[in-house]
């Protein structure tokens, strides 16, 4: 046995402890991978607006202000910490085996229920972890304050949503529902925060009087009170701080390029070797890692915040600590932390066209470190996750299927002409689409619009694979 096999072994003792859902043991029927789902949904939602039993106020910094729509998390409730744990495991884990200090055999089936395992113990620590972190860095209020018995209760609630949401991305991941539960919390939290900042009823007051949050209830608000039409037109598309029309329509602009973007592919065609004229296919998209580049970007980012507000608030002097980053009480988000200064600022997008105009250096360092972050999320994304051209190849070989016109030998070599690029490009034009989201002004950041309808797509094609494979079943 390896070194890296002793480090699995590690995990065994906690294997009883750990909550698990067990594989299906027979083909779920589609309807009930649909009530599966939307049980699953139903938990999430409700826990995203159960409020924390204990906390005595949510009124200081928000370190994950920036990314709680892409962290599918809530400010004040239960699932407070929404999906970072199990994203943060899941990448954590991935780049140990991916750089082999991890030894993991997947044709082994222990080897996988330990790494499985390994994942969620991690997610679980990690939950913990930021739990005692949020309790700790005065976010629900003092501990003095608070007092033992609720900072620990505070503590237990997170911890628990954590595994609710680590039980429930399993549930749908081992047959029992479509696709990921990580998948499904992002786009609903997305999709939740776009129609509110669209049709939003509540009144803001910005300096102006009392307006509609709500971009489209804000329009016909204008239009109806306002006198001169033109003004309240020009106001409705271009106001500032709140949700503008322009706003919207860069986000539908901007959910139409990307539909368009996943139908970019090259079909490699490919034969049996058993079953003679039997004909098949391998599709290669050019978002051929998906949305993962931009999760890992996500978890990444929201980390480096999360650490650098926390240090800055109790050593703000430090040379190094405002090297990480600079922060700073915003005037329009309640209190919230905006980072004004070092690399925390400097990978923060533009806040608008103006912002660029007068900060040129950080719009040009933004748009760099997207797309090297990108690609290099993708061509690393491939290799740990066992899509790489190798992988594909031998899966292939596998199952006796060759390419017409090519030796089997020069299989993988063909294959290598197209997946690293697909990767790598793939990765930058996910990058590029998020930058330009976010300098058109999109609503909910470009990195939730990309997660958003990257998702929405692929259920769209679980959905009709199950659909026709169902169909298949009766004989239609």
């Amino acid at each position: 046995m390896g070194g890296g096999f002793r480090v699995l072994h590690l995990v065994r003792p906690f294997l009883s402890f750990l909550p698990e859902v067990q594989s299906a043991d027979r083909k779920i029927p589609f309807r009930e991978k649909v009530i599966y789902t939307v049980i699953a949904l139903f938990i999430f939602l409700v826990c995203s607006q159960l409020p924390l039993y204990g906390i005595h106020s949510t009124t200081g910094a928000d370190p994950f202000y920036w990314m709680r729509v892409i962290l599918a998390s809530n400010r004040g409730t239960v699932m407070e910490l929404g999906i970072t744990p199990i994203v943060t495991s899941g990448m954590v884990m991935q780049l140990l085996v991916g750089s082999k200090i991890i030894e993991v055999d997947n044709n082994v089936r222990e080897d996988r229920a330990l790494l499985n395992g390994a994942q969620k113990l991690l997610g679980i620590l990690i939950a913990v972890g930021e739990a005692v972190a949020y309790v700790l860095s005065g976010m629900y209020g003092s501990v003095s304050q608070l007092g033992v018995g609720n900072a620990i209760l505070i503590i237990v609630q997170l911890c628990f949503a954590g595994i609710v949401v680590i039980c429930l991305d399993e549930l749908l991941q081992k047959g029992y529902g479509l696709g990921s539960g990580i998948s499904l919390f992002i786009a609903t939290n997305m999709c939740e925060n776009i129609i509110w900042k669209a049709f939003s009823p509540t009144t803001i007051n910005s300096g102006r009087g009392a307006e509609f949050e709500g971009a489209v209830i804000a329009l016909f608000h204008l239009l109806i009170t306002r006198t001169d039409k033109v003004r309240a037109l020009r106001e409705a598309f271009y106001r500032q701080n709140l949700p503008n029309v322009t706003n919207l329509l860069a986000t539908v602009l901007i959910f139409l390029i990307v539909v368009y973007f996943q139908g970019f592919r090259v079909v490699l065609p490919v034969r049996s070797k058993n079953s003679r004229g039997q004909q098949g296919s391998y599709p290669i998209k050019l978002f051929y890692t998906s949305n993962m580049p931009i999760i890992l970007h996500s978890a990444l980012v929201s980390n480096l915040y999360f650490i650098s507000q926390l240090l800055y608030r109790k050593y703000s002097g430090n040379f190094l600590v405002n090297l990480l980053g600079i922060w700073k009480e915003s005037e329009y988000s309640n209190g919230q932390s905006v980072p004004v200064g070092g690399l925390a600022y400097y990978i923060t997008p533009p806040s608008s066209l103006a912002d660029m105009a007068a900060n040129p250096f950080h719009a040009l360092f933004y748009l760099v470190f997207m797309l090297s972050a990108c690609a290099l999320f993708s061509k690393t994304w491939i290799e740990v996750s066992g899509s790489s051209a190798r992988d594909v190849a031998k899966q292939l070989k596998e199952q006796q299927m060759v390419m017409p016109g090519h030796r089997e030998s020069n299989l993988q070599k063909e294959l290598n002409r197209y997946i690293p690029t697909a990767a790598a490009f793939g990765g930058m034009c996910i990058g590029a689409l998020t930058v330009l989201a976010d300098f058109m002004g999109a609503i909910g950041s470009g990195t939730g619009i990309l997660l958003a309808v990257t998702i929405i797509y692929q259920y769209f094609e679980t959905f009709e694979k199950e659909k026709v494979s169902e169909l298949g079943l009766f004989g239609f």
